[in-house]
Parts: structure tokens; sequence; C-alpha cells
């Protein structure tokens, strides 16, 4: 601290150095790193669409789970493995405190930039419903004002880890009686809640089955919210959807990742998109196929750490772009970066979310922030137990009441649009999500810089 000025290290300090000096990438090595941004955003689509989200089908097949308990459980889990490592990272490695900046900074995002993407990149109008909804963020709000209130002193205790990891637990439990729950709730509290389930229903007589490959324009698809599975109705190789479109026989294997598209445009990505097919090919099982289905699992936990590699130079990429270009610290860490290591969880969420799936993609955005704060607890814990047990965890907590503040109204606001916009995912609710983030990034980044408040701020250096 010089003159009430807080001095923050350079996000750069937490990567390797990049290809270029600085005068090479001012020169035009720029456009390489931008370049590599873009395929790395395809490599992540890629593991998402192909291995990723079909794990996950098999996953709650198996174990019976509604879309809505998978987004907010082994999706959140998969996609949050980036925030996982980062805290590991912070709590081991760094020492600092990037592993609270981190989740903390992109929680906003979480919550109202992949909410605005799902409604404005998505054809489909997705039905909500009103319990996993209000579970998920009351879950998260119970969680955020756990981790604020443990680093409000600047200490982590190892009881304060552990009850993190409680309040998880709890939650994990709550979603083991998930369907109970909901219908008690449903028949004792929420009497415009049963009237919207019973719309939906009525609703989803009415609807066809469409597969799961099906583009075929905009429909409003709905999803009892007793079924066992996320995509059971809607995979074209699944042979419950079989059955349950009335056919006899059994589904032919998926076709191989290698088969060419018949459109031109998809042409081109394929073409493109080839080293990464092939590596991802032959490093992760396809579980959509009939030989490595009962390997899913192994398709789940290696395409996530896939995932995880793919973030990080992602966002490796992203730092040294920021910097190069002149954008100051503080605006890169509440905006590129938060992007960035949420990559995942915004493109697991829009291709849910455009296959009808809105519960699932809603759970995911709010359960992957769920998880993030059991990514602070499990390294937490660990260290204080077991590791340095004779004193806690020094941590920085300025910022925090705003960070508060933001955290509990962007959860109420997201809550609030949803119930106004009639619980449906669409073009008018990501519009509404868009403008909350984007006033909530601006008052953020007029804190960070000291315009407003008295946290004013500068790179450890200059």
């Amino acid at each position: 601290s010089e003159n009430g000025t807080r001095c923050v290290l350079s996000s750069s300090s937490e990567f390797p150095e990049g290809f270029f000096t600085p005068q090479e990438r001012k020169d035009g090595g720029i456009v390489i790193y931008f370049i590599i941004i873009l395929y790395m955003f395809l490599a992540v689509s890629i593991v998402c669409d192909d291995y990723f989200l079909p794990s996950l089908e098999i996953i709650s097949e198996c174990l019976g789970l509604s879309q809505d308990v998978a987004g907010a459980t082994f999706m959140a889990a998969g996609s949050s493995a980036p925030e996982l490592v980062t805290a590991f990272l912070g709590a081991f490695v760094t020492k600092g405190d990037i592993g609270v900046s981190t989740i903390l900074g992109s929680a906003i995002y979480n919550l109202l930039g992949i909410s605005a993407a799902c409604g404005l990149f998505s054809s489909v109008v997705s039905r909500l419903s009103c319990w996993p909804l209000f579970r998920d963020c009351l879950a998260y709000t119970i969680s955020a004002a756990s981790v604020l209130a443990m680093i409000s002193d600047n200490r982590i205790y190892w009881y304060e880890s552990a009850s993190l990891l409680l309040i998880y637990g709890c939650y994990i439990l709550v979603l083991c009686f998930d369907i109970k729950i909901n219908q008690y709730l449903m028949k004792k509290f929420s009497p415009c809640c049963t009237c919207f389930t019973k719309a939906m229903e009525e609703n989803a007589e009415q609807q066809p089955l469409v597969g799961w490959r099906d583009e075929s324009g905009p429909l409003i698809r709905q999803q009892s919210r007793t079924d066992s599975g996320i995509f059971q109705d809607e995979l074209d190789y699944s042979q419950l959807s079989t059955s349950l479109h009335g056919l006899d026989e059994i589904s032919e294997d998926h076709p191989n990742v290698f088969t060419m598209p018949e459109a031109d445009m998809k042409r081109i990505l394929w073409v493109l998109s080839l080293p990464i097919i092939t590596l991802l090919y032959l490093t992760i099982p396809d579980c959509r196929r009939q030989f490595w289905r009962n390997w899913f699992m192994v398709t789940f936990l290696i395409s996530a750490a896939w995932i995880s590699a793919i973030t990080y130079v992602l966002v490796w990429m992203v730092t040294i772009a920021g910097e190069t270009l002149g954008i100051p610290e503080s605006v890169m860490g509440l905006t590129l970066l938060a992007a960035g290591t949420s990559v995942p969880d915004t493109v697991a969420s829009v291709l849910v979310a455009r296959k009808g799936n809105g519960d699932m993609a809603m759970s995911n955005i709010v359960g992957s922030n769920v998880f993030d704060m059991l990514c602070l607890g499990i390294p937490w814990f660990i260290k204080t137990a077991f590791i340095t047990t004779s004193g806690p965890i020094e941590v920085s907590s300025s910022g925090l009441t705003y960070t508060a503040i933001s955290l509990i109204c962007s959860v109420g606001f997201i809550f609030l649009a949803v119930h106004l916009n009639g619980w449906k995912i669409d073009k008018k609710l990501g519009t509404i999500c868009l403008v909350l983030y984007l006033v909530f990034t601006v008052l953020s980044i007029l804190y960070e810089l000291g315009i407003i408040g008295n946290n004013p701020t500068r790179v450890c250096g200059n």
C-alpha cells in the first residue's frame, strides 16, 4: 500500500512468458494470440458437445437424476474443474489470493453473463421450474455469505473451511431427496408453482418428442420433474429414447466423429477442428458408441481434465492479449478473465439451452457457483487441517463489502427477472440479463479503479 493505493500483482505473473516479446506482440504477434483464443473456444465446444454432455447423460440415466439435479452436480463439477485447479494453485503454489479473486470475481458473470448467453444464443424457448432455481439460488446465497464471512477477518481456520464442505454436503443431501422435497413444497407452500407445473405437463402432452440432432426451428420443449434422465427423451442414440418414440428396433451406433458434415459452413469448421477432433478421439473414449458406453465415467473425467487444460491456455492467451492492448488489470479481471475462466460453463449451458433443457442450463449456472465455493473449501481444509496446522491461512478481503452486495443483488435480480419473464428462457430474458451484467460490470470497474468508493488500485511495479 502506498498513499492509500492498493498494489495488485499483474495477472501475467501467474502464467508462463508468452511466445513473443511485448514489442513483437505490438508489431503483429497479437494476431496469433487471437487465433489461439478462437481455436480454444472451438476446442471447448467440441469437448462439451461430443464427450462431456453425452457422458453426463449416461451418468444421469444410471443414477436416475432429473435434468436440474444433473446440471447442479456432475455438470457443474465438470465445467467448474478450471476453478478447482485455480483454487489449489492459489492455496499451494502461488500462495496468493488468486483462488478467491477468480471465483468471487467471476460469480456475477456466471449468473448474469451466462444467463444472457443462453437467452440470446438459443432459438429454443425453454420453460423453467420454480423449485430448482429457488433451491440453487438459496444454496448459493448461503455459500457466498459463508465465504464472505470467513474472509472478513483476513484469516481462514480449519473449522471455517470444514463448514464449507458441510454446507455443500447438505446441498447434495437436498438434491438426493429433490423430487420428494419439490412435491411437498409445491403442494404445501406454492400454489402458483403447482399451477405452473400443471401447465407444463399439459404443454408437454401436446409437444412431440424431438431428437437430439433435430434443428427444425424454434419450439417449446417441456420435461417432467420426475423424469429420470436429462436427455432420455431427446438423444437419438439412446435405447430408452427409441422405446419412447414407439420404435421396435434398436437405434444404430452413433456416427464416427470423422464423418464430414453436409452443410458447407460446418464442413469448414470440421476441417479446421480436425486436429482437435483427432487428439480428443485418441485420448477420450466416445461413450456415445456402444463399444465405449460402459466407460462413461472415464469419458467424464478425461473430458473434464481437457476442459481444464484448454481453459488454462485460453485464460493465458487472453491475459497476454489484454496486457498488449493496454487494458487495465482491474478491468481484465472483471471482464475478459472472468469470462475466460467460465467458458466451459458458458458453452455447456448454451448447448443444453439450445436443446430446450432450461432447468439443466440454469442449474448448471447457479450450481457451478455453489461448487466454486466448495473449490475454495477443499484446498483450504487440506492446508489448514493437514499441512499448516500451526495457524490459519492469510487472505486479503479488500472490496469485500461491494463484492457481498453485488453477489446477493445478482442472485436476487436473476430470480426476479425469471419470475417476471414467465419462468422461461428466451431472448427477452437474455437481453435483461445482459443489461444487468453490463450495469454490474461498469460499477465494479469504477469501484476497482477508485472512481467510486475508496479503493484505488495500481499494478505493483508501475
